[in-house]
């Protein structure tokens, strides 16, 4: 019997991303990671900065890749499941593998320099630990796939 699977698009600004079958996805809600499986019920959600997963079928994936999984760095956006087609539409995805851990550990540090005591103004106040949390997580996917445990 043939696994179940859902479309899964990936798009970006600038490109549509990723229009493969998928068995599994687990996506970076601004909330927490949410599991994405065939036939769920639909939904919306908002996607914060994190980790995207994507799990293929066997014989299915970019390239056919003969199943595995894909691994994303995703910023904002939003997802939205319906009748087995997830669309999640990022301002931002950047392959795991695109990730390198010295560059996100430069942005974390240039994102913590920045002080937050003193500004009085709250839109620069906020822009500023939402970079923090951004370098944050792209961080953790670095690692995460420097590790063997992103994906591919």
């Amino acid at each position: 019997m043939a696994q179940k699977s859902f479309r899964c698009r990936l798009i970006t600004p600038d490109a549509q991303v990723l229009d493969a079958k998928a068995s599994a996805a687990v996506i970076p809600a601004w909330d927490g990671q949410l599991g994405i499986l065939p036939d769920r019920a639909a939904l919306v959600a908002k996607l914060g900065p994190g980790e995207l997963r994507i799990d293929f079928p066997p014989g299915e994936g970019p390239k056919d890749s003969g199943g595995g999984s894909r691994a994303y760095y995703v910023e904002g956006g939003f997802a939205h499941m319906v009748k087995n087609e997830l669309t999640l539409l990022a301002s931002k995805a950047i392959p795991a593998e695109s990730l390198t851990e010295s560059e996100a550990q430069a942005e974390l540090a240039e994102a913590m320099a920045r002080k937050t005591e003193g500004v009085t103004d709250q839109i620069q106040v906020e822009r500023i630990r939402t970079d923090r949390q951004r370098a944050t997580a792209k961080l953790r996917a670095a690692r995460k796939f420097k590790s063997g445990g992103g994906g591919i």
